[in-house]
């Protein structure tokens, strides 16, 4: 039911803020709904937007991978929307697109999950318009609230464990051996 989760207060931002929306647009109507709600949001914010359309979900994940070697985005958007059918492709579509995301994500990319997987139309329309449950807004606000915790950490690229400098050092490597 719409109105029923908690919402974190808006991301803000003392520098600029670039997102890339990238949508998938199969259902339209529904695609728009969502774009409307994301752009919304993130003009809310104070951050700005390109938006690039690709031709299912399974190619957002790629394209978003893309935009991250080759262009200069905070964050990403990911928006589209998947209907149960009668095969077993609902599924690879899903799991993909998401796995594809997380991983993403796992290495340090800001990204707003917006890709809605659904049993039917109403429950797609229910998601997506901005009158109700608004998700491409959520997704959004998702990417905005990691670009703001990226900030707050630093700037340091990939995960895992980055050991200290000193202690690096004191484990027997040369002072003067560059360690990150």
């Amino acid at each position: 039911m719409a109105g029923t989760e908690y919402t974190l207060p808006r991301a803000t931002f003392d520098k600029p803020v670039k997102l890339l929306i990238v949508v998938a647009p199969f259902y339209r109507d529904i695609a728009d709904m969502m774009i409307e709600g994301a752009k919304a949001e993130i003009e809310a914010s104070g951050a700005t937007y390109d938006l690039i359309e690709v031709p299912g979900a399974l190619e957002i994940p790629t394209s978003i991978g893309i935009a991250e070697r080759l262009s200069n985005f905070d964050g990403y958007v990911a928006l589209g929307c998947v209907i149960r059918g009668a095969t077993t492709h609902y599924e690879t579509v899903c799991n993909d697109s998401s796995r594809g995301i997380t991983l993403l994500g796992l290495q340090g990319l800001c990204i707003g999950n917006g890709i809605l997987t659904v049993e039917n139309r109403d429950q797609a329309v229910e998601r997506a318009d901005p009158e109700q449950m608004n998700k491409g807004a959520g997704a959004a606000a998702a990417a905005l609230h990691l670009i703001a915790l990226t900030r707050k950490w630093g700037t340091r690229k990939g995960v895992g464990f980055m050991p200290d400098a000193e202690e690096y050092r004191l484990a027997g490597t040369p002072k003067d051996t560059p360690t990150a």
